[in-house]
């Protein structure tokens, strides 16, 4: 009782695309939450490091305690986060990403065109009226031709 794999996807190239995207973001979601979890428990073992096992009490930059700055930097660090998870990928999202393709594609096109119009003007293909000759080129040496003769 063997079942032959089905290798053919029933899902169009369009849906694979939207799906890989779904889960991109879901992706990215979960690790911008991971990252808010981790900065919690991290912010409560800072607090419990210089509170109850008084490590670093006595360091103090500008008035403020050090895990106070800590706290501060890593928390600044999660707002760039969020701000690439929810804002950049807004501004930057696959719309962004198309029209940037597109943009690039027509550059090259164009490239092209001015290429192919430099070849015709430098090296313009003959005319259908007029016959075809090929260039001349020099025939191959003899060896066994005596130069003198």
């Amino acid at each position: 009782m063997m079942s032959k794999n089905n290798t053919s996807s029933k899902i169009d190239p369009e849906q694979r695309e939207l799906i890989e995207r779904a889960q991109l973001r879901a992706r990215q979601k979960r690790r911008l939450y991971q990252h808010f979890i981790v900065f919690l428990f991290g912010a409560v073992i800072l607090i419990l490091l210089n509170v109850i096992f008084e490590i670093g009490t006595d360091i103090n930059p500008f008035g403020i305690d050090w895990f106070v700055w800590a706290i501060i930097l890593w928390a600044i660090i999660f707002l760039i986060h969020v701000f690439n998870v929810f804002v950049t990928n807004k501004f930057f999202g696959r719309a962004w990403e198309n029209e940037q393709v597109e943009r690039l594609v027509a550059k090259q096109q164009r490239k092209i065109a001015e290429l192919q119009k430099k070849v015709e003007r430098d090296h313009p293909l003959p005319h259908k009226e007029e016959p075809y000759i090929p260039p001349t080129t020099p025939r191959p040496i003899d060896p066994d031709q005596p130069t003198n003769t």
